[in-house]
């Protein structure tokens, strides 16, 4: 990489997982207001099996020696997702373009014959992009539920149910099942890889700090699984991270359902504001706005397509 005088890179470590989380949250409040990412999902993120930490990130320190503080740093998963982070007061210096153009050769390394990544609609991290010709491949919104808005019960119909995971041996049969729906509903976006179990699990039921009740389960007369929601809290906000309803159990409120039952267990555990995230590939931005919930950022995820290895 071209980096400018002063810094160095290092692969990064598990212990370095904080000051990432710190670095990724002062660029997140200075391009949109607030932050979103917490250590938990960070930390869950690093541990799926799939993701080799010493290969597949760099971190940029402050100075010529390794020990430094972090500036910025990159990371590629799957050949071909991207995060690419530079502190605020070390933007400006060519760090970022640095960065992007390691993350096209580690994605080229790992197979992949494109890379991307999301950044916030007008801030530098788009304009870098935009000026090194990524294309827009699709667009991400963050919607909240207001402080102190009601969460207005949502009707089932006849027969369904929403639970949170049992215990015991059953507990692993509910996080399968969950995976299976999660999994089956993102398979149908366009272009999109699977994932195993275990990577799925990492990031969600298994992350630290996650426990029974941050799995909420729609469940048919039957007992089946048909419809998941993934939870979690974080600088007082309860975050939906995945919501997924089985394709035969569409247009029938249980989406819904699962809303206002997720939004209500994030209150009691201390929550003020209800987040989740959605994108233009899954047509969803109406019915989100249809139970309350507004737009508070808006994201693009940016695109560079090159030749294979």
């Amino acid at each position: 990489m071209r980096l400018p005088e002063g810094v160095t890179t290092r692969a990064l470590r598990p212990e370095d997982a904080a000051e990432v989380c710190a670095l990724m949250m002062a660029a997140e409040t200075a391009d949109v207001g607030e932050p979103f990412v917490d250590l938990p999902n960070l930390v869950g993120h690093w541990r799926r099996p799939s993701f080799d930490l010493a290969t597949q990130t760099v971190g940029v320190v402050d100075g010529l020696l390794s020990g430094g503080p972090l500036v910025g740093y990159a990371e590629v998963s799957d050949g071909r997702y991207a995060d690419v982070v530079v502190t605020p007061p070390h933007r400006g210096r060519g760090i970022g373009t640095a960065l992007a153009w390691w993350t096209q050769e580690e994605a080229r390394r790992q197979g992949g014959t494109q890379v991307g990544m999301a950044v916030p609609l007008g801030s530098p991290g788009d304009a870098l992009l935009t000026a090194l010709g990524y294309r827009v491949a699709w667009t991400s919104w963050i919607l909240a539920l207001p402080d102190g808005a009601a969460v207005v019960t949502q009707a089932l119909p006849d027969g369904f149910s929403v639970r949170g995971m049992r215990p015991g041996a059953s507990r692993g049969e509910d996080e399968r099942a969950a995976y299976r729906v999660v999994e089956d509903a993102f398979g149908e976006w366009p272009d999109r890889r699977s994932q195993t179990f275990e990577d799925w699990a990492a990031r969600t039921v298994q992350r630290p700090g996650s426990g029974a009740e941050h799995l909420r389960l729609a469940v048919d007369a039957g007992g089946h699984v048909v419809g998941v929601s993934v939870l979690s809290v974080s600088h007082g906000v309860g975050v939906v991270d995945n919501l997924a309803v089985r394709r035969d159990h569409r247009g029938r409120g249980l989406a819904r359902a699962l809303l206002a039952d997720s939004f209500a267990v994030t209150r009691r555990q201390g929550a003020t504001r209800s987040e989740l995230s959605t994108d233009s590939r899954t047509g969803a931005l109406g019915l989100y706005e249809r139970v309350g919930m507004v737009v508070t950022s808006t994201w693009l995820h940016r695109v560079a397509v090159f030749s294979a290895q």
